[in-house]
């Protein structure tokens, strides 16, 4: 498609989607009935067009190494033994809190986002000192938060699509050793729908400062590569990574040129000072309407009149780079969230890649337990150098995101049927099952069939 007919079509779209009311990007849980409000109608449409405009990936790129995680040394009177629940693989102590104050014991620190935090970095630096179990491989500890709506879905099958979606995040957590919290309050009642994943994150970085990162994940985005993990040393000098492009955001001046339906976010100062002035042009301050009004002058292709989260971090990184954008990292090189319509149907395809690699690579073939999986996904790499990362490659996509699916309402998008999102989540979620089921000897052989499995046999695929 060319430019001239891709922006006949983005602009052809966003006024179909505004006079059909059709499904929105994803929002706390990616739904319209997620705490309330149903709004973006348009955003889905042009950021399944984006979706196509993905850059090639930099041949600098490379995907990172999965390094064994250090253990922390405790004095051996302080250990857990090997068998103590209280105690994880990585050794740390999780029964000993120390009677030394910490900021938990200041009444002025709170967790929600109306009271500010100041000196967070040295609050969190002395919390470590007191807890020093916890301070080994710390610059690679992660969070992941996810959530949804506090009532039933509408939609007769989306309680069971969001227990599969948040399966699948569990699954990744527990393989790579991330914690993971989900949530289906809300912590500011007037921060609804796609506002409200800001409280969340607010308080999960008081509630573990043992944390560096905070990964925010749509409730409708789908782990599809259970082996690939975030390239952290790419982001250690910043704050905050969105998948984006940078010259939709700085040329283009577009609304849709990040998504904020999937966002890496450093638990440190920064961080809580930019929410501040992020969520500060949400519902529950005075001056929403007038910080939609601001979006939609600034942003000439927003097509909604009220304030949204993605507009407002496109208007910080345009009006304020100097502060922010310098330490906002917009990743586009791989699926860091990826449109869905264009990866479901590849899915067959990696496979078949897979598997011809695993047949020529005995010690590829080795049953293995699912705790040393990272090694063997080390061992893969070699093999999968000329894959690529991004659209057209054959490597399994990190991220599959259903934007505008909304399996709980039911709400989709106009533009495809209700039967291709159903159809293309449970590929999705089948697909990413099996790379988890063949660690527990079985696999489905057909990723529709959501039921089936059967055993594998010994030295599968040979």
């Amino acid at each position: 498609m060319g430019s001239a007919e891709l922006s006949h079509f983005q602009n052809s779209s966003k006024v179909a989607m505004v006079k059909q009311g059709g499904g929105s990007r994803s929002k706390l849980a990616s739904d319209g009935v997620l705490f309330g409000g149903g709004a973006l109608a348009a955003l889905l449409t042009v950021w399944a067009v984006l979706s196509f405009m993905s850059p090639s990936p930099s041949p600098s790129f490379s995907i990172p190494v999965n390094k064994p995680r250090k253990a922390a040394i405790l004095p051996e009177t302080e250990a857990p033994s090997p068998l103590d629940c209280a105690g994880d693989a990585l050794r740390v102590n999780l029964r000993d809190d120390p009677p030394d104050p910490t900021f938990y014991d200041d009444p002025k620190v709170g967790y929600t986002i109306d009271r500010p935090i100041k000196n967070w970095d040295e609050k969190r630096k002395e919390w470590l000192r007191i807890h020093p179990s916890f301070a080994a491989g710390m610059d690679e500890r992660i969070l992941l938060i996810t959530g949804s709506q506090p009532t039933p879905c509408k939609n007769p099958i989306g309680d069971h699509l969001l227990l599969r979606f948040f399966k699948n995040k569990v699954d990744y957590c527990r393989i790579h050793g991330y914690d993971i919290f989900y949530n289906n309050v809300l912590l500011q009642p007037k921060m609804h729908t796609y506002w409200a994943k800001i409280p969340a994150i607010r308080a999960a970085m008081v509630a573990h400062p043992e944390v560096e990162w905070i990964w925010w994940v749509d409730s409708d985005a789908a782990f599809t590569d259970m082996d690939f993990k975030l390239p952290l040393e790419r982001y250690k000098n910043h704050n905050l990574v969105i998948h984006g492009w940078s010259r939709m955001i700085y040329e283009e001046k577009s609304w849709v040129s990040i998504n904020a339906g999937v966002f890496l976010i450093r638990n440190c100062q920064w961080s809580l000072d930019f929410m501040e002035i992020w969520g500060s042009m949400g519902p529950q301050t005075p001056n929403y309407d007038k910080w939609g009004q601001i979006l939609r002058s600034t942003l000439p292709d927003k097509v909604i009149p009220e304030s949204d989260d993605q507009s407002g971090l496109v208007y910080l990184l345009l009006k304020e780079k100097e502060k922010w954008g310098n330490k906002i990292y917009v990743e586009g090189e791989y699926y860091f969230e990826g449109y869905w319509l264009e990866i479901v149907g590849t899915f067959e395809n990696i496979t078949n890649k897979y598997i011809n690699i695993e047949q020529g690579v005995k010690k590829l073939r080795r049953r293995h337990a699912e705790k040393v999986s990272e090694a063997y996904a080390e061992l893969k790499e070699p093999y999968l150098k000329e894959a690529g990362y991004g659209r057209f490659s054959w490597r399994r996509p990190f991220i599959t995101h259903f934007t505008g699916c909304q399996p709980c309402s039911g709400n989709h998008n106009q533009m495809y049927s209700g039967e291709s999102c159903w159809d293309g989540m449970q590929r999705a979620l089948n697909f990413a099952d099996n790379q988890v089921l063949r660690n527990f000897g079985f696999v489905r052989r057909d990723i529709l069939d959501t039921s089936s499995v059967s055993p594998l046999p010994f030295d599968f695929p040979a």
